[in-house]
């Protein structure tokens, strides 16, 4: 994947150290510009093609989500607006919400759409294996990208998945790419993949 540089509008000493899930057009997740990577000492931010489009201030920017608690803020997403769904029916949301310091993969519309319709209808229908799935989507402490270089990490699922990468590229499972990460909300980190993860 070839690094683009992309201009930032620096949004003040507070606000570079809020960011929070992107409420972006599934679009937008999947292609675009790549932000750099942060210098060692300074915040991190998120980087990944899919961050791009973030608008920069108002409504659905990194600052205006930033107070917000990762399954609300993933609600006023577009592109996460089937992860939305499905946690609501699987009746996670306060337990997301309440949640303190964990690290949330969040599939796409994009990634939800790789399963064939009538078996996704199915999981949602189903609320213990939906529950199942998504809370494996959930690590109970935030990762960092130098945890995620080559990690293995326990899920709320109490099964594990593992991470590898370096820079800005990263997958999950060997086979989930990160497509938008180190996204902060106000009691988790996000890390935007692009392929749901299933537990064995």
């Amino acid at each position: 994947m070839n690094s683009l540089l992309i201009p930032r509008v620096r949004r003040g000493a507070i606000a570079v150290t809020a960011v929070a899930v992107l409420p972006l057009s599934a679009a937008a997740w999947s292609g675009g510009a790549q932000a750099a990577v942060p210098a060692a000492g300074m915040v991190e931010e998120p980087f990944g093609p899919g961050c791009a489009g973030v608008p920069e201030e108002g409504p659905g920017s990194f600052d205006a989500m930033a107070e917000q608690p990762v399954a609300t803020a993933a609600s006023e997403n577009p592109a996460l607006s089937t992860l939305a769904t499905a946690v609501k029916r699987a009746g996670l949301v306060d337990t997301l919400n309440n949640a303190k310091d964990i690290t949330v993969f969040a599939p796409t519309n994009d990634a939800f759409a790789k399963i064939p319709k009538a078996d996704l209808d199915k999981v949602l229908a189903d609320k213990a294996k939906l529950t199942e799935i998504l809370t494996y989507h959930v690590v109970g402490q935030k990762l960092t990208p130098e945890q995620m270089e080559n990690g293995t990490f326990e899920t709320l699922q109490k099964s594990t998945l593992t991470t590898k990468g370096s820079g800005e590229e990263f997958t999950v499972n060997d086979s989930s790419k990160v497509v938008c990460g180190d996204v902060k909300t106000a009691n988790a980190t996000v890390h935007v993949v692009d392929t749901v993860l299933m537990p064995e």
